[in-house]
């Protein structure tokens, strides 16, 4: 995998303290293609999963279980796994949590928290705009550094007023679970073709990690991005670095690029 590409903002030695470092990524459910091109994935996911040595990694598209695929892959090499997806990709060492948002043909699909650090108790929150997209948020408390920090993970809809929707349904559960003093970090694809989703998010009180000279970093699609759909939106966090790892082996496993930003606290 080619070395990424890393933007970082120097900070005064005074103000320095401990990184987070965090990552989103839709796994477009571990497979891709179509027909007899199509090809499974997960594998290589979980190597670059482990290669973003990120402390949080916040996932979407991510399988529970297909029996469909389970048929389809089983007599490829090394098949497909027997876990979760979620279970499957945790490095070594990390917690996970996942939470179903869509039952399809065959399957589900959701959002997935894999953790460096100890995970409090897993909340999920329906927040789909109609009956053909199911979307939701899964909420997870962190133990980072002896103190609490909320994270949510999201994945919203296709049409832009679901989304608005859906970022008005998100503040009001913010409001309603996530203490005000907790930092908070809200991260996944946002689906925001059209840049028009930092007004509304500023209104939950969160902002868009960014380093200078570098607002928007493109993640989709993975062979010629253009789209900045994948973010990462904190509270009490400032972002210090920022990097989308490039190349062949990432536009192969997905149709998104992974989001890697180092978080310290205000």
């Amino acid at each position: 995998m080619r070395p990424f590409r890393r933007t970082t903002v120097a900070v005064p030695a005074g103000l320095q303290g401990p990184s987070l470092r965090v990552a989103t990524y839709n796994i477009h459910k571990g497979v891709r293609g179509l027909g007899p091109a199509k090809r499974l994935e997960i594998h290589n996911l979980a190597m670059g999963v482990q290669a973003l040595d990120a402390d949080l990694v916040f996932l979407q598209e991510v399988r529970h279980f297909h029996h469909g695929h389970a048929v389809d892959f089983e007599r490829t090499w090394f098949g497909w796994p027997k876990e979760g997806q979620a279970e499957f990709l945790a490095p070594q060492g990390y917690e996970a949590a996942y939470r179903t948002n869509a039952v399809t043909k065959g399957g589900e699909h959701g959002n997935a928290l894999l953790s460096r650090w100890p995970l409090g108790d897993v909340g999920h929150h329906d927040v789909s705009d109609h009956a053909f997209e199911q979307r939701g948020l899964l909420h997870v408390p962190v133990r980072w550094q002896g103190a609490d920090l909320h994270t949510i993970v999201v994945h919203l809809g296709l049409l832009h007023g679901g989304r608005v929707r859906q970022v008005q349904r998100l503040a009001s559960y913010i409001e309603r679970e996530v203490p005000p003093h907790v930092p908070l970090i809200v991260a996944g694809d946002f689906n925001d073709w059209g840049e028009r989703l930092d007004g509304p998010m500023r209104h939950c009180g969160l902002r868009r990690a960014s380093v200078p000279g570098r607002h928007r970093a493109a993640t989709f699609p993975s062979s010629l991005p253009i789209f900045s759909l994948d973010r990462v939106y904190t509270r009490g966090l400032r972002c210090v670095g920022l990097q989308v790892p490039r190349g062949p082996s990432w536009a192969r496993m997905s149709d998104h690029l992974p989001l890697l930003v180092e978080l310290q606290l205000e």
